[in-house]
């Protein structure tokens, strides 16, 4: 059985090895790299939140430059700016730069979370009874991907500054998701509501994703409450998405599709491990995340150290940074935890 602290490192060093980009100064999207590649905004959020992990694990500075050359590149790539077209890429560099500023306290990431956080909020309009849009373009269809993870931002915000508008604008958020895209019987999360103009629920998009960042919507509602609701709310989402994804699978969760679905469990397993670490009295959340992540360490990485989309076999072709980093992301949340 591999040590999950030497597989962590080699699938560290592999995304350094792999994926950085010397002249592009960001970690490219697939290896073998492409002739043409597309820059993807938010994966690099999701560099930054996994290489911080690192630096959590082992202390080492290394990660911390590997980090503020990250960001100094996707900032160029993105032309000067954190702002862009599609409001939940915003929100995950925004969470990103804000775990940073927890463990920093640098003004200047504390300054571009504000920046982005005042661009985010211009995405509430009264389509859909409200809610945040999801992207500039489409203001009127609403999904959990770009109000659970807003909440989020919100939240934390007020545990963090102390400021009542932030708090009322994650209640908002929040109640607006819950009320619009959560499954009232169980507490599974539907991704989202009038995506082809029609005002249908996509009720067959089932992903990983919407459970998790709903789950730690409601975990950071009940730090500030203290309301237990909020936390057996979290809890039953985590349990129905275990029921409904994971058991019928022999209790592994199946890669979820290419592109942006492959970061979709890391984040996931990353919010299964707050849930846990709340009251490390549920063992069904830590042993999911161990079960996973030993998977990945004992099967799911190939020769180059590299984690591809299936967890329980080695990837013999591309792999994606998307891909990799949920990998990562799943390990690094079982060594915590």
């Amino acid at each position: 059985m591999a040590d999950l602290n030497d597989a962590l490192n080699l699938a560290q060093e592999a995304l350094e090895r792999c994926y950085w980009d010397d002249e592009k100064q960001y970690y490219e999207h697939h290896f073998p790299r492409k002739e043409e590649e597309a820059f993807v905004y938010w994966w690099h959020a999701h560099t930054v939140d996994a290489l911080l992990d690192g630096y959590l694990r082992t202390g080492e500075g290394v990660y911390m430059e590997r980090i503020r050359k990250e960001l100094t590149g996707t900032w160029n790539a993105n032309h000067q700016t954190f702002l862009h077209n599609w409001y939940d890429d915003m929100e995950w560099i925004a969470l990103a730069l804000l775990r940073l500023w927890d463990v920093t306290e640098n003004d200047a990431c504390r300054d571009q979370v504000f920046a982005i956080w005042e661009d985010v909020k211009t995405a509430w309009n009264d389509h859909m009874g409200g809610g945040l849009a999801w992207q500039k373009k489409q203001l009127d269809y609403k999904n959990t991907p770009a109000n659970a993870p807003a909440a989020i931002l919100a939240f934390r915000l007020y545990q963090r500054f102390g400021r009542p508008e932030d708090l009322e604008w994650g209640e908002r958020i929040f109640q607006w998701n819950l009320r619009h895209l959560v499954d009232p019987d169980n507490g599974f999360v539907w991704d989202g509501i009038n995506r082809l103009g029609d005002g249908k629920v996509d009720y067959e998009w089932e992903f990983t994703y919407c459970q998790g960042v709903f789950m730690q919507a409601a975990l950071e509602y009940y730090h500030i409450t203290k309301d237990e609701e909020y936390y057996e709310m979290a809890l039953a989402t985590f349990r129905e998405a275990k029921r409904r994804l994971a058991d019928s699978h022999g209790g592994l969760i199946p890669y979820e599709g290419p592109d942006d679905c492959g970061l979709f469990r890391g984040i996931f397993f990353r919010y299964c491990c707050e849930l846990y670490a709340e009251k490390k009295n549920e063992p069904e959340i830590r042993k999911m995340i161990h079960f996973h992540a030993e998977t990945v360490a004992n099967r799911g990485m190939n020769r180059e150290g590299l984690i591809g989309g299936s967890w329980d076999e080695p990837e013999t072709g591309t792999v994606d940074l998307a891909q990799h980093l949920s990998g990562i992301m799943v390990m690094e949340m079982a060594a915590r935890c």
